[in-house]
């Protein structure tokens, strides 16, 4: 299997289980339903460790424009390589959301709350400010690109590695994600979002393009400042 089919593979099982865990506490008659944000986290957190396993052995299993952009610009990872995976990262996302609409769908037709709905695929924030919802996708994110690296530097039992960075993203979004949603992940929003607006869901309201930059460029600057302060630390 490429590189690029298991960024495709990894993706998809990260929003598949990401979103779908999202799906299971918002919508309506589900056995999840108003389960709370710790479950949420903890079940995004055990996707990322998910889709980290699934891609690791064929890939790099980055599953995150961030953090190719950020792996690259640390020099861990070649320029050459970040479209593809980013494409791919895109793709992958986009047929998790579609696959989750297709689990829950009878619990998205019974649940009238469009804004419920559009939780399912992709962020929104808590308190809608621009620059600090920026900010709060920067920060968030420069947590996980410096985690990423910092394990790096770290010795683990072989095959720990995806369990390692899945409890730091149950972190963050424990610490950090109460104000926008923690996308940190430019794909695992736009991808869905795009899917959003496609998908033929009953009565789902708009896709929120106008926040939909924030959770795509947050990610992306929070990375590359994290992979420049890691390289002045540790060079």
């Amino acid at each position: 299997m490429s590189a690029f089919v298991s960024e495709i593979i990894g993706t998809m099982l990260l929003i598949l289980l990401g979103n779908g865990v999202v799906a299971g506490v918002v919508l309506r008659h589900s056995k999840a339903e108003n389960a709370g944000w710790v479950v949420i986290t903890f079940g995004w957190g055990f996707a990322v460790m998910i889709g980290v396993y699934a891609a690791g052995i064929y890939g790099g299993a980055h599953l995150n424009p961030a953090v190719t952009v950020g792996l690259a610009t640390a020099g861990s990872f070649p320029w050459a390589d970040v479209p593809a995976y980013i494409l791919a990262q895109f793709i992958g996302a986009f047929i998790g959301a579609v696959l989750v609409f297709v689990h829950y769908k009878p619990h998205y037709d019974v649940t009238d709350d469009p804004g419920a709905k559009l939780a399912t695929f992709s962020t929104a924030p808590g308190i809608r400010s621009t620059p600090f919802n920026l900010i709060g996708e920067i920060i968030g994110t420069f947590v996980l690109v410096f985690g990423i690296l910092s394990f790096g530097a770290n010795t683990f039992t072989d095959g720990l590695n995806p369990l390692i960075v899945g409890f730091l993203v149950v972190s963050i979004g424990l610490s950090l994600g109460g104000t926008t949603g923690y996308a940190i992940n430019p794909a695992r929003d736009l991808g869905p979002r795009i899917a959003h607006a496609i998908l033929p869901i009953k009565g789902k309201g708009t896709s929120d393009w106008g926040y939909s930059w924030i959770p795509v460029v947050g990610p992306i600057i929070g990375a590359v400042i994290a992979a420049l302060v890691y390289g002045i630390l540790v060079p």
